[in-house]
């Protein structure tokens, strides 16, 4: 979404049934006078500035699974950064409002709590003053869907780019399969270049990746997925290095074979009729000679052993 932040709400005041939930995460029995409650919308399903959108399916499972989240600042997961804490979530339909694609906006809105405490009085302050209102979210999602071809974004069956037109029609995620929700953050510009939402995806697989690196757009990996990129390349490395000293071993005995045949070429003309064989086609030459040089193998003996009377096994 583009736009996550703080909202006024009908209700600013705490119930006793909101009292009761926020006590079920307290170790003591708070106070009304102790917390302060507010609202704010998490995501919706608007395309965002990355091209990307919730379905309101999975809004309806991340209402479930946002319900507990802590509140933080900045997306910086510190017990000290930790501020709020989510009570309840509702998905709410948008009364006149429309996405960009024409459909009714849904919005995952969440009740949340604060101490109201000398540390956080200044917070307090600014959101009641809605200096402190945008926010951003830190999901998981399980799946991002292309709007063109329907197959996942980060599998090689997906040839799209977010962000692209496809004769007329933009290019867009579709982002399902939550798998968790991890928190919300107070942000001064809301999730940095998402505007409002950081979807966190799974790790991308060598194929996400190597596709990623494909495409003529600027490529973002986290550290997991750079040191297995990394891990990879050295894989790459160690199985180039093998395979060199591999095809200098068959060179090598493909020589030796071609000289038993009588061939005799200048090394220079050799080597490079060699080096334009792939590995298949030498070991496939190579096999080829020393198969017709055990046909020429002279048979020890004459005559077959059953002529030979006492001799049921050789001749010599």
């Amino acid at each position: 979404m583009k736009n996550g932040q703080v909202i006024k709400s009908a209700v600013e005041s705490v119930s006793a049934e909101e009292l009761t939930l926020v006590n079920g995460y307290s170790r003591r029995e708070l106070t009304a006078d102790e917390v302060y409650l507010f609202s704010v919308v998490l995501c919706d399903n608007d395309i965002d500035r990355d091209c990307e959108r919730f379905t309101v399916e999975s809004l309806f499972e991340l209402e479930k699974l946002f319900v507990g989240k802590t509140g933080i600042i900045d997306h910086d997961p510190t017990a000290k950064n930790q501020k709020a804490r989510i009570i309840s979530c509702r998905v709410e339909s948008v009364d006149g409002a429309v996405t960009a694609l024409g459909d009714q906006l849904f919005r995952l809105t969440a009740r949340a709590y604060m101490r109201r405490t000398e540390g956080n009085r200044e917070l307090i302050e600014a959101i009641e003053a809605g200096i402190v209102k945008e926010v951003s979210v830190g999901c998981s999602m399980g799946h991002t869907l292309c709007s063109i071809c329907r197959n996942d974004m980060h599998s090689p069956l997906c040839p799209h780019h977010k962000g692209s037109e496809y004769d007329g029609a933009l290019c867009y995620g579709e982002l399902t399969d939550p798998q968790d929700a991890y928190e919300f953050s107070f942000v001064a510009v809301p999730a940095q270049r998402s505007a409002g939402v950081i979807k966190m995806m799974k790790e991308k697989d060598m194929n996400e990746i190597c596709k990623a690196l494909d495409c003529e757009r600027e490529v973002t990996l986290s550290k997991p997925e750079a040191d297995k990129l990394k891990a990879y390349i050295a894989g790459l490395e160690q199985d180039s290095e093998c395979a060199a000293a591999y095809r200098e071993e068959l060179t090598d005995k493909l020589r030796k074979a071609l000289r038993k045949k009588g061939v005799e070429l200048d090394y220079t003309v050799e080597e490079c009729i060699l080096k334009k064989l792939s590995v298949n086609e030498a070991k496939a030459l190579y096999q080829a000679l020393e198969k017709k040089e055990q046909k020429l193998m002279p048979q020890l003996g004459g005559g077959r052993a059953e002529d030979v009377p006492g001799n049921t096994e050789f001749r010599i």
